[in-house]
């Protein structure tokens, strides 16, 4: 098999991880560690009016307890999110001012809570001792002095008059209050349209279930004024930053290596307290100090996602032609506002791939005592594809128009691209209606009136649903790659993303391997420590290919060019005459070459590219999902599943299809079993394990039908849009419209996620849950 780009090499990483040889968060240990642990707050929301550490620092084995006041002693400063702020890493988001012209609430986040107690597992303490049995014990001998006050966790709930305050620097526990589109001209669309539909959704919160708990070891070295920090993460280059800004260093006095990572989703882009906390104690005490997480202290902590409320409406004219839409999203921020990411994206997308020329939209975030939300795989995208297929769905039923024509009248069709959305985005190029056309086939649309047919035969309720999506993946803007020809015949590439799982070490070998001519296994891919790795910006929003190929593309050629200039000397050539193939520069017109290794033996091959920017993508495709349900008991059985996705140019298809598979797990997953819920009353997390918290498992899930669409882009040179997230993307929508296919006998318009047995077996009673 070749192993160059568009081949499915599998992944050489997986020999590695899967026999025990990765080396993940709490695999790294260092010399004479000591071991912290964080006392958490039992309460929702408190006023602290005083904290007793005596008997926890005279416990045996104790060598530090530190609060808040400690870390403002010694400087340490609250955390500014990047995503929210300006830096060497990120410029602050430019999509979003309020309203009114302000700029958007930014509460930061204390490393440790020193007045105010906002959400049930924020730090009050850190402990460290000898051991973390130590320091557990020790913990518990801390007398912390609570006022509970009442607290609020929903986000409709708190902008009502009157609501518990989280922050009183927020009126109405309103952080954000933005808008998209032309009101007025979307008013006059719907007073005008032959028919309006409109819905209230509510996309559930959802907690990062990641392979492994979140866990940090930092060490400082006093001579160089140094903390080098060992974590789990999405990109070290990121934390690095962030990290020196809270300790008040210099960005060169921080080092963080990130090696394998057990899952990322998002939340692991950011800098936690609790990484913070180590380096401090580690510089205080002069020596290395490790924190570890447990389940119950992730479920608590671990920033969260979706938690989205909206009110919408489609605007039709009498031939079911889309006229106008609109949207009020409330999104539940949590109690620190660590990004808006994920209201900026649906802001953007919420016209989905469809011609609907006017559209308007309100976008407010609302601060509640609950953990904070952050991107979560697809970050806003399935949030807003959701909502514009259920109510195109919603739509077709009260018309009476076939769900998939009605898509079809209202697709953009190929000759009208490049499109602009009434959102501002411009797409390039894509095939909608051939995508959708395609996963139709896969799915064997025709032949389900059979196959609903034998099922109610058998007492089972079958139904099938279709969604479109369109994506518009953003991201950190500046990627950063240095490539280095050895002669003894290794190319090293270094580069600022990041694996948690996407088989970088593979799809990147193989664009290097191709480009330079050199084997697969010569391109060792380096990533993760940022004493190697100068800059970068991680990965996440489908961005690692996208801008990693393009600077390791960019580097390449200057290798190519490099080599052609040295060869004209070893092969007494003119350089316009030296062309480049296969690794080899040849004399054009004759069989005179040397190898790109031979070359590197008298000059050295390296090139370095930096990129900072947007390289607009939009990764699309369509999804259909089959159900059956149980009438007796609102059992529910996803039965098939198909989708088929345009990621631009597949460097490596498996990969792709590996990526859709867990995309498609966690958008069934969380349209069926995840709810990160919250007592209303308390603020206490009920989902707060595995015991109380649903998550998809393999035997709840069919084989899946994948394919490609391939139409690359030219916004980069290797044609790539995205293809990490395209699997969740469609899935919310297309297993909710499956359920509601499947309930249409009793008059179910919709149900609310997680659709639940018991949800569904209510909804066939009353006609909605």
């Amino acid at each position: 098999m070749t192993t160059g780009i568009g081949q499915p090499v599998r992944r050489v990483e997986d020999g590695r991880l899967l026999t025990g040889q990765g080396h993940y968060s709490d695999d790294a240990n260092l010399a004479g560690q000591a071991h912290a642990v964080v006392l958490r707050a039992p309460h929702a929301h408190a006023l602290i009016r005083g904290i007793d550490t005596r008997a926890a620092a005279a416990a045996p084995g104790v060598l530090a307890v530190l609060t808040a006041a400690d870390a403002g002693a010694d400087g340490v400063n609250v955390l500014n999110h990047v995503a929210n702020t300006a830096d060497a890493v990120e410029p602050k988001n430019p999509s979003f001012v309020n309203r009114d012209g302000a700029t958007p609430l930014d509460t930061k986040q204390p490393v440790l809570a020193g007045d105010k107690i906002r959400l049930v597992g924020e730090g009050v303490a850190l402990v460290v001792a000898e051991t973390v049995a130590q320091a557990r014990d020790a913990a518990e001998l801390i007398v912390v002095d609570y006022q509970p006050i009442a607290a609020v966790t929903d986000a409709m709930d708190a902008i009502a008059p009157d609501a518990p305050a989280p922050w009183e620097s927020a009126p109405g526990n309103i952080c954000l209050d933005a808008e998209r589109g032309d009101e007025t001209a979307t008013e006059a669309a719907f007073a005008d349209a032959a028919h309006v539909v409109e819905m209230d959704l509510v996309n559930n919160r959802i907690i990062n279930c990641q392979m492994e708990p979140r866990a940090a070891v930092a060490e400082y070295d006093a001579a160089g004024a140094r903390t080098t920090l060992h974590v789990g993460s999405q990109g070290a280059n990121r934390l690095k930053m962030t990290l020196a800004a809270t300790l008040g260093v210099k960005p060169a006095q921080i080092r963080v290596i990130t090696r394998d990572v057990g899952g990322g989703f998002g939340p692991r882009n950011m800098l936690y307290p609790e990484y913070v906390l180590v380096a401090w104690a580690a510089k205080r005490l002069g020596r290395p100090v490790k924190w570890t997480g447990d389940r119950a202290e992730c479920f608590l902590t671990d920033f969260q996602g979706r938690d989205l409320h909206t009110s919408a409406a489609l605007a039709l004219d009498a031939d079911g032609r889309f006229r106008a839409m609109r949207v009020v999203l409330h999104s539940n921020i949590g109690a620190h506002t660590i990004a808006y990411v994920s209201l900026s994206n649906g802001s953007r997308l919420v016209t989905s791939l469809y011609d609907i020329p006017i559209g308007h939209g309100r976008f407010v975030g609302v601060l509640t005592n609950t953990a904070p939300t952050a991107p979560f795989r697809g970050a806003g995208r399935p949030e807003a594809m959701f909502v514009l297929e259920r109510l195109i769905d919603t739509a077709a039923a009260e018309l009476g128009i076939d769900r998939v024509e009605l898509r079809r009248r209202n697709l953009i069709p190929a000759d009208a691209l490049p499109y602009t959305t009434p959102m501002g985005l411009t797409y390039d190029c894509g095939e909608f209606e051939r995508g959708m056309d395609m996963t139709l086939a896969l799915a064997d649309w025709d032949g389900f009136p059979a196959r609903r047919a034998e099922a109610r035969a058998r007492g089972r309720l079958r139904g099938i649903g279709l969604a479109n999506y369109i994506e518009a993946p953003v991201g950190a803007p500046m990627e950063r790659a240095e490539i280095r020809v050895d002669p003894a015949g290794r190319v090293d590439v270094i580069v600022g993303t990041q694996s948690q799982g996407q088989g970088h070490e593979t799809s990147f070998a193989q664009v290097v391997s191709e480009w330079l001519g050199v084997p697969f296994d010569a391109v060792r891919v380096i990533t993760g420590d940022t004493d190697v790795v100068k800059a970068g910006g991680g990965t996440h929003s489908d961005r690692s290919m996208r801008l990693a190929g393009f600077v390791m593309v960019e580097s390449s050629n200057q290798i190519i060019a490099k080599g052609r200039e040295a060869a004209t000397e070893l092969l007494e050539a003119a350089t316009e005459d030296i062309v480049f193939a296969d690794g080899r520069f040849t004399v054009e017109g004759t069989d005179r070459s040397v190898g790109i290794f031979e070359v590197a033996e008298t000059t050295e091959l390296d090139g370095e590219s930096d990129f900072w920017g947007r390289i607009p993508a939009y990764p699309n495709g369509s999804a259909v999902c089959e159900v059956e349900v149980d009438p007796e008991t609102g059992a529910i059985e996803v039965v098939a599943y198909a989708t088929v996705d345009d990621v631009g140019r597949a460097i490596n298809p498996m990969i792709v299809h590996g990526q859709t598979h867990g995309g498609i797990a966690m958008g069934v997953g969380q349209a069926l079993w995840e709810d990160g819920a919250y007592d209303p009353e308390s603020g206490q997390l009920i989902a707060g394990s595995y015991m109380d918290y649903g998550i998809a498992r393999a035997d709840g899930l069919p084989s899946f039908k994948v394919d490609l669409n391939e139409v690359p882009t030219e916004g980069n040179p290797l044609g790539v849009k995205g293809g990490g997230e395209g699997g969740t993307t469609p899935a919310l929508g297309a297993t909710i419209n499956a359920i509601v296919d499947a309930l249409s006998d009793y008059g179910v318009r919709d149900i609310r996620m997680p659709a639940t047995p018991e949800r569904i077996w209510r909804a066939m009673r009353v006609g909605s849950a």
